[in-house]
């Protein structure tokens, strides 16, 4: 069915929004409010870190079984379905339960922000951007979901900073929890109200994502291993596990900045909030300029400015010492990380690969695409701490200069079998 204009705008606002407003409850609440959420809940750093981590093992199964359900369900119920169950979960946290509550809902988010979510948000994705857009579209998508990450946030903070007229320090524990309360109930409802929108604005989309080349229903392990039997898909997830491993190293940057070449404090958070803001206009950008000379294309260029800006924090020392010169490079290095996420989910249209199976290729990319949110964080703890000051960051930029020059190379291989499969086919 042609859509308008209009429609078609709706559709892509519905899914950033979507994108983004299920993971404030999991992410957001701690990430900005992480002391307050500890001494409300009364709980260590590391029993969160222990629920969080529930998190990511529940996810990483979650993302290999829920590709094939994106295949074969209405993707409104399904991303409907899934707000909705984790607006339940928020109400679940706003009762304040006890370590225990805590690791069970956030392994509970784990399964509603993944098994029934993600894979058909990517495939919607697909299928809105058509043979034409997918830079376009997957660049709205990560770009938009920053734009509105921010805007959240920065709201959020807000309103928890003028709950306390005279001041954090002077407010009881019972004041302090009365506000996060309402801080939770406050993002349960944005994820509550985005399903209702993306039950409404998705219907009808059933046509557009599928095709004539859908496997047998309930035949799922054959679609997995015909899934699994594509080159391309294994180049895609050598692509993504390559950038989102720099990506997620980038949370390293402001300890990087103050320990390995003492920046102060407020300057080295400020280098890192500006890099950040790259990440609405390079998602975008990157992925229209996939769009006109090619999404592996782009993702190879951006793996060179990693190549570049990683051998620049790994070599020069403290020779790259000042303020100035540190942000430039984390600029540069935001625009290649940023620019990635509008890409490579891109390279399923480019790597022709069936749009019926979209959710399985989803899923089986994403177990090895997102493998950085269990080890990178691990890793780089331990070169810093074995190697202080600017030793042990070194050591991290030299791990992070091989996993680019891997998936600069992953780049590469996937538009060699690109053309290949063109020579054959033709």
């Amino acid at each position: 069915m042609e859509r308008s204009r209009w429609q078609r705008a709706l559709i892509i606002l519905s899914l950033i929004l979507a994108g983004e407003a299920i993971f404030t409850l999991p992410y957001h609440v701690t990430r900005f409010f992480r002391p307050t959420f500890l001494e409300v809940f009364d709980l260590t750093a590391t029993e969160l870190g222990v629920a969080q981590s529930a998190y990511g093992f529940i996810a990483m199964a979650a993302y290999f079984f829920g590709g094939p359900l994106a295949d074969r369900f209405e993707p409104r119920k399904l991303l409907a379905g899934s707000l909705w169950a984790t607006a339940l979960g928020g109400l679940y946290l706003a009762t304040f339960p006890d370590v225990t509550g805590v690791m069970l809902i956030w392994g509970f988010f784990g399964l509603t922000n993944i098994l029934l979510f993600w894979a058909a948000l990517i495939k919607v994705t697909r299928a809105w951007g058509g043979d034409n857009q997918q830079g376009l579209a997957y660049g709205l998508l990560d770009g938009g979901r920053g734009l509105l990450a921010a805007i959240l946030a920065s709201a959020g903070v807000f309103a928890f900073s003028v709950a306390f007229p005279l001041g954090y320090d002077a407010a009881s524990l019972t004041q302090k929890g009365a506000v996060l309360r309402q801080v939770i109930y406050g993002y349960t409802a944005v994820t509550a109200a985005v399903g209702v929108l993306v039950w409404f604005t998705l219907r009808g989309l059933d046509g557009a994502a599928s095709d004539s080349h859908s496997l047998p229903p309930g035949d799922f392990f054959r679609q997995i291993k015909s899934v699994i039997k594509l080159r391309v898909v294994w180049l895609q997830a050598t692509v993504l596990v390559c950038a989102y491993t720099s990506y997620k190293a980038f949370d390293q940057y402001a300890l990087f900045a103050v320990r390995g070449h003492g920046i102060d404090e407020i300057d080295a958070a400020q280098i890192v909030a500006v890099g950040t803001w790259t990440r609405p206009v390079a998602a975008l950008a990157l992925g229209l300029l996939g769009d006109r000379f090619g999404i592996s294309r782009m993702a190879l260029v951006c793996f060179v400015l990693l190549i570049i800006s990683h051998s620049l924090f790994a070599f020069t020392g403290t020779a790259l010492g000042i303020l100035s010169m540190i942000l430039l490079n984390t600029l540069v290095t935001g625009i290649a990380i940023f620019g990635l996420r509008g890409l490579y989910f891109g390279l399923l249209q480019e790597g022709q690969i069936p749009l019926a199976v979209t959710g399985t290729a989803v899923g089986l990319v994403s177990v090895i695409g997102y493998t950085p949110d269990v080890y990178i964080a691990a890793v780089a703890g331990y070169l810093i701490d074995q190697n202080p000051g600017l030793l042990g960051f070194q050591h991290l930029f030299t791990l992070l200069l091989g996993f680019s020059i891997v998936g600069a190379a992953a780049a590469i291989g996937f538009a060699r079998q690109i053309r290949s499969t063109a020579v054959t086919s033709d």
